[in-house]
């Protein structure tokens, strides 16, 4: 989703708005440093896995209900995805008291993040920022966006689509405020693409700032 190089995975690593998903603890395994914020980590292992539970065949039916807006190819049915979904989630589960207690796992949201300035050398956002362009307003959207900035010397984002696989109407406006405000702010491609369209990534970053 974010092209991700084994030079960027050497550096500190924001991931917002993570949820129960394992990309912290398998690159923790690995030595490698990532803290992820979201509002769920306000509740212990126990509730978590209760709501995992309860909201689980409900995302499944949804996305069986969506078919069309997808690409089965590396994930060839709904079943397939919601074993890799299940899979991520349990190993989230099995590492995140452990990971709360070495402060991996930290209550936060957008737009107001609790770092100092450049705590981190890349954030990522994944399926919240232009995704719920319905629910979530431009302003919002730029101050988060900002705050990601604020805390990290790079920012990317993924998908660059909303709930219904449009292309947010915010992208360009982001585009546009952030390079006047003497960002580079492009959109690039990725190897991944699942949501049909969803193949680009938003990178923002201090103009000046090293390339990848």
């Amino acid at each position: 989703m974010f092209s991700l190089s084994d030079e960027d995975l050497k550096g500190s690593i924001l991931g917002c708005g993570d949820g129960p998903a394992s990309f912290n603890d398998e690159m923790t395994q690995k030595g490698l440093s990532v803290v992820s914020i979201d509002p769920i980590y306000k509740f212990d292992s126990k509730l978590l896995e209760q709501r995992i539970d309860k909201v689980y065949g409900h995302v499944l039916e949804r996305t069986r209900l969506n078919m069309d807006k997808y690409i089965w190819k590396n994930i060839s049915s709904v079943e397939e995805l919601g074993k890799i979904r299940m899979d991520s989630m349990e190993k989230f589960l099995a590492d995140y008291e452990k990971g709360k207690l070495e402060n991996r796992y930290i209550v936060g949201e957008l737009p107001s993040l609790q770092f100092k300035d450049d705590s981190f050398d890349l954030a990522l956002a994944s399926h919240l920022l232009f995704l719920y362009s319905e629910q979530l307003s431009l302003d919002f959207h730029i101050k988060s966006i900002d705050e990601l900035c604020r805390v990290s010397k790079e920012v990317r984002i993924f998908p660059l689509l909303d709930m219904n696989s449009n292309r947010s109407p915010y992208v360009d406006e982001v585009i546009e405020y952030f390079t006047k405000e003497g960002y580079s702010a492009c959109e690039e491609k990725v190897n991944y693409e699942f949501q049909k369209g969803g193949n680009k990534m938003l990178r923002i970053k201090k103009n000046g700032s090293p390339q990848h």
